[in-house]
């Protein structure tokens, strides 16, 4: 198991819109995330910095290759469509990249 942690901002205007797509996150968008063997996946807001880190517990054997899987399902796609418009990249993120990911420097089990 790999622990993955992440972030990227959000429009202030468009946080209620957010939380409210994740109070009623669609039944396939959760079944691609079980198929990509991720597991206790949590998003917290910051504010005010309005700022989402998301962390997930990775099973697979290919994190890419699972990403990969995942932005090719058309209902994820569609989800996408919907989240990505509440979202900021942040200033340092690669061509591309959405959410950024961030290094883990400590974990107490």
């Amino acid at each position: 198991m790999r622990r993955v942690g992440m972030v990227i901002g959000i429009r202030p205007e468009r946080i209620e819109d957010y939380k409210r797509l994740h109070a009623e996150a669609w039944p396939g968008v959760l079944a691609q995330i079980r198929a990509s063997h991720i597991r206790n996946f949590v998003i917290y807001l910051r504010e005010p910095e309005n700022l989402l880190f998301g962390h997930f517990e990775y099973h697979g054997h290919d994190l890419d290759a699972d990403m990969e899987a995942m932005a090719a399902d058309p209902v994820t796609q569609d989800w996408w469509a919907e989240t990505d418009p509440c979202q900021t990249v942040l200033p340092s993120a690669k061509a591309g990249e959405k959410w950024v990911y961030m290094e883990e420097v400590f974990f107490a089990p």
